[in-house]
């Protein structure tokens, strides 16, 4: 398979508690697009050869998110292990990106946001939230808090404060924040809740990625062609240089999880 067919496909191939993830919707601040079924992707699943647990599972029904599970309790544990591994990826961040994709999968089906794009972007963002030395902790969370510089036209986009520094700190120019990097006005528009918690947090990997998912898919339409993927982003950053990095560790990881052992 080549660079595209990796990069923008990377299949939701992540494992799944089976029956729940019509349950976990996520609550989106802003326009985040119709629900759907699940159906598209349940052949890829069992393609797969990734085992997947039953609906009596303690997983399926510990969750304290939306419809009782969160998006990190959805990927399968052996998958993380296997592709965490293999990539280099933190497993709690791989979990926050799998999830989200799981979850887009059953909300937008016609999306085909792979898992491996969201990892992509975290990695050029802030690889993945370690970018100062921190790491994600295990409720999702940045160890420390990660806000860029201030954008003030020099050598980036010009935003002046749109928030009062509510989310940045900043009352004089928007900066980035979180381990996906949002600015205030895009968080303001697609702040997703995933972690069951009730209140979307930019600096949480869950909701985070969730959020970003639905932004990239509000962007590109489909993301399993090379212009949606391109579409979708250019609107998280239209720089050609930001979007050959994201290609690059996109189809990386995709290849690296593609041939990573299958567990025993």
């Amino acid at each position: 398979m080549g660079v595209w067919g990796r990069a923008v496909v990377g299949v939701v191939m992540v494992g799944v508690v089976a029956g729940v993830v019509s349950g976990c919707t996520g609550r989106v601040g802003g326009d985040g697009g119709p629900d759907a079924t699940f159906a598209v992707y349940a052949e890829a699943q069992r393609a797969s050869g990734v085992g997947e647990f039953g609906e009596g599972s303690d997983r399926a029904e510990g969750g304290d998110g939306v419809g009782g599970v969160t998006s990190a309790e959805l990927p399968d544990p052996a998958w993380l292990d296997r592709v965490a591994e293999a990539t280099g990826i933190p497993r709690r961040a791989l979990q926050g990106y799998a999830g989200a994709a799981l979850v887009i999968a059953e909300q937008q089906p016609e999306c085909h946001l792979g898992w491996n794009t969201l990892a992509g972007i975290g990695w050029v963002e802030s690889h993945h939230g370690t970018i100062f030395g921190g790491s994600i902790q295990p409720d999702g969370r940045t160890s420390d808090l990660i806000i860029g510089v201030p954008l003030d036209g020099q050598g980036f986009q010009e935003i002046p404060d749109s928030d009062g520094g509510a989310v940045d700190g900043d009352t004089e120019w928007d900066r980035a924040v979180g381990p996906l990097q949002f600015v205030p006005t895009t968080w303001a528009a697609w702040a997703t809740e995933a972690n069951g918690d009730g209140v979307p947090d930019i600096h949480n990997i869950d909701d985070s990625s969730l959020s970003a998912a639905g932004y990239l898919c509000y962007s590109g339409g489909d993301l399993g062609t090379e212009q949606g993927w391109r579409d979708a982003i250019a609107a998280y950053n239209e720089s050609p240089a930001y979007l050959d990095e994201v290609l690059e560790f996109a189809d990386r990881y995709a290849a690296e999880a593609e041939d990573a052992p299958a567990s025993n």
